[in-house]
């Protein structure tokens, strides 16, 4: 979509860590997002159909999800941009390090962890959104805005509470 300096620009929602909750300010945080990205521990179909109600989702196998539900990961391309999706989990002890070291991707997702964080590694972003489900550990529940212009990704955590 341009935006109206003539710039190309494309938003997606970010979302992990449901685990069946999904909470009615998730509609207001990712309204006119193109597509859902969830980094799994979705905790059910009708947290994805719900989300379907703002836009298309794609989501990947957290490790309380019942196995074969969901992809074990999800890479595409976003005007150039290249997008890695997966739990986390599979690296063992997260850190967006070993997650960079595994996956060549412009921007990764993650979830797992329940904390949000945005880091930069070199020109590459690792996300996580945080979790948007029941609130755990004395953790902000969120969700995030993957917004990429021309070829250039920026993100943006949005709490829900």
């Amino acid at each position: 979509m341009p935006t109206p300096s003539g710039a190309r620009q494309h938003v997606l929602g970010l979302i992990s860590d449901t685990h069946g909750l999904l909470r009615p300010e998730v509609h207001d945080a990712l309204r006119g997002v193109e597509l859902i990205l969830h980094a799994g521990d979705v905790g059910g179909e009708d947290i994805l159909d719900e989300l379907r109600l703002i836009a298309p989702v794609r989501a990947v196998i957290g490790n309380t999800d019942p196995p074969g539900l969901y992809d074990e990961s999800i890479d595409l391309s976003v005007d150039a941009v290249r997008i890695h999706v997966s739990h986390g989990h599979e690296v063992g002890v997260i850190t967006p390090e070993k997650l960079a070291a595994r996956y060549d991707a412009d921007v990764i997702v993650y979830g797992h962890t329940h904390q949000q964080k945005v880091t930069t590694i070199g020109d590459r972003l690792v996300v996580n959104p945080g979790a948007a489900g029941q609130r755990r550990f004395k953790l902000r529940p969120s969700v995030a805005r993957l917004t990429v212009t021309d070829g250039r990704p920026e993100v943006e955590i949005i709490d829900i509470d």
